[in-house]
């Protein structure tokens, strides 16, 4: 298990971060991020060979957990170390009956043609985002062994190479980080602890990224990766992950300790 030293003042000596006071104690087993290493551990505490390859999944490719769930074995190519990622988003849809006019669910009456709404046309649109990713060798070996085995699950037509859904994806990974004695998660932003999730692999990948690589092409190719729309939303790992700001504020006292 991971202990963090905290500052009596309740800043995470590691990380600098403000902890809620119900943390301000003098050990606390919390952190903003997994490590690599952590990683392995919660894969060495896996049970199977779908499950450690789940696991990798997450974290060497960074792909959301309903991404990861949705690859088939023809979205992955072996001699070109690829896999296809399909990102798919629902939109609802709402109009009016009478003109066919665009409602928001709080609209009483139609905005156009001024009728009351009594029952509304409901839509639903898909929208998908495709994007191809480099896959490591190690992975390419376990997914070709995984397939090879019969791992891949027949569904609607189609091989998946996972075939379980969301709920049991995420039982296997807090599963295993109970085993592996994994320490809580914070949110740097909110303050909240959370539980080791499929998601906190992805953050996991993406603070990895950005400290091996805090360029700006370092970033772009991230954001790519990620499948990030806005650029914003890759660069928080920057926050998360760098220590300038910590090194910034340590070189200011550097005289007066002297």
């Amino acid at each position: 298990m991971i202990l963090s030293r905290l500052h009596p003042t309740g800043f995470h000596s590691n990380l600098y971060l403000p902890l809620p006071w119900m943390l301000r104690q003098e050990w606390s087993i919390v952190k903003t991020y997994l490590e690599p290493q952590e990683i392995k551990l919660l894969a060495e505490a896996a049970t199977c060979l779908r499950d450690r390859l789940l696991i990798r999944f997450l974290f060497h490719l960074g792909c959301r957990v309903s991404e990861a769930l949705n690859v088939r074995a023809k979205d992955v190519d072996i001699r070109q170390s690829t896999v296809t990622i399909v990102h798919l988003k629902r939109q609802f849809r709402l109009s009016c009956q009478s003109c066919g006019a665009r409602l928001g669910q709080s609209h009483k009456f139609c905005p156009a043609c001024g009728k009351e709404v009594v029952s509304t046309l409901s839509e639903e649109r898909e929208r998908r985002r495709m994007r191809t990713l480099p896959i490591d060798q190690e992975t390419v070996e376990m997914l070709a062994d995984y397939v090879r085995r019969g791992g891949s699950v027949l569904r609607k037509g189609d091989n998946f190479i996972f075939g379980i859904n969301r709920h049991r994806a995420w039982q296997i990974i807090r599963e295993c980080a109970e085993k592996a004695k994994l320490p809580k998660l914070i949110n740097p932003e909110t303050g909240k602890i959370h539980n080791v999730s499929p998601h906190k692999l992805r953050d996991a990948f993406a603070v990895h990224a950005v400290k091996t690589d805090d360029s700006g092409d370092g970033l772009r190719l991230l954001q790519e990766h990620l499948g990030h729309a806005s650029f914003d939303t890759t660069a928080r790992y920057r926050k998360v992950g760098g220590t300038e700001h910590r090194d910034w504020y340590g070189k200011l006292w550097e005289e007066e300790n002297r």
